[in-house]
């Protein structure tokens, strides 16, 4: 008996992908626009077969993949084209299908280049130094004057520092402490770490004093406002936050999946719903 065709569907690989908010986001904006889509959550941990990945991608039915940690360098390797925004930064968060071919884009650093709105950064402290980190410096390359980068991680501090003179940028990389002391100068805090997930997380900087012109950008979305957000607010810092950064990645991704322009706005109002129940 031949077995009924699966519905075309948008997956999430990542190795918590089950507990992400993406499923919750996007289910109610693919019903509502009738596709017959749906959007489904794939665990994959980080020593797994990424080849049998690949393979379950080129399987019927599935029309493209959202990547999140640990896998977009692996996915920005494992794309057959891929953007100019995921060649330089190595990194990749949207896989879609054409064919049996698999196309790398990255609408982190388009989400990042939105909310940003092209202002000038004259110090941005990014702290991290993974995928999200990269999107940051990417978005940021033709906008910034000099650029502070730690990690726990000293090699991935260096790989991320490396990248940026490579581009062009006046970078240094620097210790976590050290990141702690240079907080009050920058005009741009990226917290690309996982601090704040827990309500009994600090702010990632220490909670010191902030420059007038800072900007902090908090990839971190949780069920509380980060103590990160909470501490900036009360120092009148412009936020924004992992919903934020959530929202706008999520609308770039309309246009690279043919979809219906009118499903940025029920992106919008999708999140507005998922952001009060959590």
């Amino acid at each position: 008996m031949e077995l009924p065709a699966r519905a075309p569907r948008v997956v999430l690989i990542g190795s918590a992908a089950s507990q992400a908010m993406s499923p919750g986001l996007w289910n109610p904006v693919l019903r509502r626009l009738g596709t017959g889509w749906t959007y489904e959550a794939w665990d994959v941990a980080p020593r797994a077969d990424l080849h049998q990945v690949r393979r379950r991608l080129q399987e019927p039915g599935v029309v493209a993949a959202n990547v999140t940690m640990p896998h977009k360098h692996w996915a920005a390797e494992t794309a057959d084209k891929a953007t100019g925004p995921v060649q330089l930064s190595g990194a990749c968060n949207l896989l879609v299908r054409e064919g049996d071919k698999l196309v790398g884009h990255n609408t982190d650093i388009t989400a990042v280049g939105v909310l940003l709105e092209g202002r000038y950064q004259r110090h941005a402290l990014l702290l991290g130094a993974g995928g999200a980190a990269r999107a940051a410096l990417i978005a940021l390359r033709e906008d910034v004057g000099t650029v502070s980068i730690t990690d726990r991680d000293p090699c991935a501090s260096e790989e991320l520092l490396g990248l940026a003179r490579d581009l062009g940028i006046e970078a240094q990389g620097i210790t976590w402490q050290e990141a702690q002391e240079l907080a009050s100068d920058a005009s741009l805090l990226v917290n690309a770490t996982p601090v704040g997930k827990s309500s009994s997380d600090g702010p990632v900087w220490g909670g010191g004093p902030l420059a007038p012109d800072a900007v902090l950008y908090d990839y971190v979305y949780a069920g509380h406002v980060t103590a990160s957000v909470g501490r900036a607010r009360e120092l009148g810092v412009r936020c924004i936050d992992g919903w934020d950064h959530l929202r706008e990645q999520a609308v770039a991704m309309v246009p690279l999946l043919g979809l219906d322009p009118a499903a940025g706005c029920l992106l919008r109002d999708s999140l507005g719903v998922l952001r009060d129940t959590h």
